[in-house]
C-alpha cells in the first residue's frame, strides 16, 4: 500500500502522519480513583465556579455528593453538583439512568428550579425498577448469603433493560404516548413475569409519567447535537462530573461488587456522545486512605482500631445509605490501577487531615500472591481476597493540618506523604494546597484561572490538588 506524498516528494507510512488535535473547545473532567466517595463533589463544586457547561455521563441516583454553600446544605444525586453555579448548564448524558420524580424532587429541593437539559436517548429508571432491584438483593441474600450491596435506587435493573433492548427511553416518552404506554405495559408484565410478587399499578404510573413528560419536554435536547455545538462553539469551560470510581466500574471494576456503568473515563464519550480528542484533562480524586461501601473484596482494610479511628474521624457514612463505609490505608497498587485506565493528568488526594493523629501511616505498595509479587490488579475476586499487601511505612505528623495555608505550611511528613504518592504513581504535579470542609464550604470566591495555588480555609477536610486548572 502506497504512502501519502508529502512536501519534498517523501513518502509517509501509514500512520506517519503529523497529529494535529482539531480546533474547539476540550472538556475536564474529574474521576474517582478508588471504590467512590473519594470527595470528587468538592473539587467539582471548586472547579464549576469557573464553569459554563457542567455534565454527568453515566450512572443515576445511587451516587450522592453534599456540598454547603454559605451554610447552605446541597445533596445531589442524579444533577451535577456544578449546578449550585447559576451561571453554568447542567446536562444529563445519555449515558445517566434517570429516575424522574428523584430528579424533579431533587431540582426542587436543591435548586427551587428546573433539573437543566436532559438527553433525549437517556433511559428511564422506573419504580418497579427499584422494586426489583430490591427483590434481586433479598434473592441473592437467601440464596448464596451474600447480597451486592445495591442502593436499591433501580440502577442496575434499568441498565439490564437498556442491555436488553426492553428499556424505553426520553424520546419514546415524548413522542407518541398511546406508542409508549403499549412498550411500558409490555415491559411492566415481563417484570410481573419474573417476579410474581412484585406488584405494579401500570395505570397510576402512567399517569404520573404523563404529567412529567410535559415537566420535562422543554428540558430535553438532541444530545449529540447541543454536544457538538458546546464544543465547536465559543470558547466556554466545560466541566465533567463521574459519579461512582473506577474500582466499581461495570468492566474495570471488582467485579461483581461494583456498578452497572462505565465510570472511567471511556464512560465520557459514551456517555455524553463526543470524540475522545477533545476530552482534556482527566483529574483522579484519591482518598488520602481508602474506604469502601457494602462488600467485596478490600486488600488494605483494617478491622481493629486503626480502621475506627478513620471511620470515626473521616466521618465515613454514605450520603445516599447512610451506611458505615470501611476503612484502611491507602493502596497504591488499587490507585495506579485506576491510572493505566483513565491517564490522570493529575490528582487531588483529599482529607489528608483525618491521618494527623497517626504515629505512623502505611501505604500498600505492593501485592504478593502465593510468595512471589503479581505486577498487575487481580481482576478474580478470589485472587484478590488470597493477595498479602506489602507496606511502605512512613512517619506520621501528629498535629493538625487544618490550618495549612501552603505546601509549605505542612508538616514535612505530610509533604514527605504526598510527594511519595505523586513518585509511585508518575503523574507529574504542580502543588497546591486546599482545604475543604466536609461537606464542602466555600469562601472566598476563586479568581479567575481556576485553583492553582489557590488556598481555601474550610477545616476538617484537607486535600491537596496539583494543579487543577481547566483545559484548553
Amino acid at each position: 500500500m502506497s504512502g501519502q506524498e508529502w512536501p519534498g516528494g517523501k513518502r509517509a507510512r501509514l500512520g506517519s502522519a503529523p497529529h494535529v488535535l482539531p480546533a474547539g473547545n476540550r472538556v475536564t473532567v474529574v474521576l474517582g480513583a478508588q471504590w467512590g466517595d473519594e470527595g470528587k463533589g468538592k473539587v467539582v463544586d471548586l472547579l464549576s465556579l469557573d464553569a459554563d457547561l457542567v455534565c454527568r455521563c453515566q450512572g443515576g441516583n445511587n451516587a450522592g455528593h453534599t456540598v454547603v454553600v454559605d451554610t447552605v446544605e446541597y445533596n445531589f444525586h442524579l444533577l451535577p453538583s456544578g449546578v449550585i453555579n447559576h451561571n453554568a448548564t447542567a446536562f444529563i448524558g445519555n449515558g445517566v439512568v434517570i429516575h424522574l420524580p428523584g430528579l424533579f424532587e431533587e431540582a426542587e429541593k436543591n435548586l427551587k428550579k428546573g433539573p437543566g437539559e436532559s438527553f433525549s436517548v437517556s433511559i428511564w429508571v422506573f419504580n418497579f425498577h427499584q422494586a426489583v432491584d430490591g427483590i434481586q438483593e433479598h434473592q441473592r441474600q437467601q440464596q448464596g448469603g451474600k447480597n451486592l450491596g445495591t442502593t436499591k435506587k433501580g440502577i442496575g435493573p434499568a441498565y439490564a433493560s437498556k442491555a436488553s433492548r426492553t428499556g424505553l427511553r426520553i424520546c419514546d416518552l415524548l413522542a407518541d404516548f398511546n406508542e409508549f404506554s403499549k412498550k411500558f405495559k409490555v415491559l411492566a408484565q415481563q417484570y410481573k413475569t419474573s417476579y410474581p410478587t412484585l406488584n405494579i399499578d401500570t395505570e397510576a404510573e402512567l399517569e404520573q409519567l404523563k404529567i412529567y413528560a410535559e415537566k420535562i419536554r422543554p428540558l430535553v435536547k438532541d444530545g449529540v447535537y447541543f454536544m457538538y455545538q458546546a464544543l465547536h462553539g465559543p470558547s466556554k469551560k466545560i466541566l465533567v462530573e463521574g459519579a461512582n470510581a473506577a474500582l466499581l466500574d461495570i468492566d474495570f471494576g471488582t467485579y461483581p461488587f461494583v456498578t452497572s456503568s462505565n465510570c472511567t473515563v471511556g464512560g465520557v464519550c459514551t456517555g455524553l456522545g463526543i470524540p475522545p480528542h477533545y476530552i482534556g484533562k482527566v483529574y483522579g480524586v484519591v482518598k488520602a486512605y481508602t474506604t469502601r461501601v457494602g462488600v467485596g473484596t478490600f486488600p488494605t482494610e483494617q478491622n481493629n482500631e486503626i480502621g475506627e479511628t478513620l471511620q470515626t474521624r473521616g466521618r465515613e457514612f454514605g450520603v445516599t445509605t447512610g451506611r458505615k463505609r470501611r476503612c484502611g490505608w491507602l493502596d497504591l497498587v488499587l490507585v495506579k490501577y485506576a491510572h493505566m485506565i483513565n491517564g490522570f493528568s493529575a490528582l487531588a488526594v483529599t482529607k489528608l487531615d483525618i491521618l494527623d493523629t497517626f504515629e505512623e501511616i502505611k501505604v500498600g505498595v505492593e501485592y504478593h500472591l502465593d510468595g512471589k509479587q503479581i505486577p498487575y490488579f487481580p481482576a478474580n475476586q478470589e485472587l484478590l481476597n488470597k493477595v498479602t499487601v506489602k507496606y511502605k511505612d512512613l512517619p506520621g505528623w501528629r498535629r493538625s493540618t487544618e490550618g495549612a495555608r501552603t505546601f509549605d505550611d505542612l508538616p514535612s511528613e505530610a509533604q514527605a506523604y504526598i510527594r511519595f504518592i505523586e513518585s509511585y504513581l508518575g503523574v507529574p504535579a504542580n502543588p497546591g494546597i486546599l482545604n475543604l470542609q466536609s461537606p464542602v464550604t466555600l469562601f472566598p470566591p476563586l479568581p479567575p484561572g481556576g485553583l492553582i495555588n489557590q488556598i481555601l480555609q474550610l477545616s476538617p477536610f484537607t486535600g491537596w490538588v496539583s494543579s487543577i486548572t481547566f483545559s484548553n
